[in-house]
């Protein structure tokens, strides 16, 4: 089934499962909208569930709305080294942070200010991580309602929570705060490692009861 979804920021499980299992078309002629994994993941840390945000640069007067494909990261605070500092607090001790870590910290050294290149490249660094292609077909205009393709474009909203009856794997701070659904496809990677392609493909995703 061919789907139509948003590049997100280090995408949620959920996200990822319907990256490896469908064919996938990038909306690239949306608007930006706020309070979205566009700009933001959720990972698990000694305090619980955290948000790392990316920080963006805001348009104002008539031009207030902005394309997502134009939006800019706002890079005057070094947000990339704060987000990989947590992650490496984080995921320091899961069992696969350190074979990973060198195929990830590039994402963090680079100096892209289009937030919508930079997430297409954390996809393209998790999709290298577990030995998968990219998927590159991109729309050519803004459908509100395609009918050429399954419309999946909810999975980018980070407001509607939804844990998709993930099972649970072994997570980093388990014991403190419990097991954790859906968070950043980084949370999966670092502790199931090879594993977490077979996990991809095993989630069932029911996206006619959304």
């Amino acid at each position: 089934m061919k789907i139509l979804i948003h590049p997100s920021y280090f995408p949620s499980i959920a996200t990822f499962a319907a990256i490896v299992q469908h064919e996938v078309i990038w909306e690239a002629h949306d608007n930006f909208q706020k309070q979205t994994y566009r700009n933001r993941c959720y990972i698990s840390t000694d305090k619980g569930k955290h948000m790392l945000n990316i920080p963006i640069k805001h348009v104002g007067g008539n031009e207030g709305r902005q394309k997502y494909i134009d939006v800019c990261t706002e890079n005057s605070y070094n947000w990339k080294k704060e987000h990989w500092r947590t992650l490496e607090t984080a995921y320091r001790t899961s069992p696969f942070f350190e074979f990973y870590e060198d195929e990830i910290r590039p994402i963090y050294e680079g100096d892209d200010d289009s937030l919508y290149n930079l997430n297409l490249k954390t996809i393209e660094a998790i999709a290298d991580c577990i030995g998968i292609k990219i998927p590159t077909a991109k729309t050519e205009t803004y459908q509100i309602e395609p009918t050429t393709y399954f419309d999946a474009r909810f999975l980018v909203d980070a407001k509607k929570e939804n844990d998709w009856n993930i099972a649970p794997y072994t997570q980093v701070f388990e014991e403190r705060h419990g097991f954790i659904p859906n968070l950043s496809i980084l949370d999966l990677l670092f502790n199931e490692g090879t594993n977490t392609l077979s996990c991809l493909k095993n989630l069932s995703l029911d996206f006619t009861n959304d």
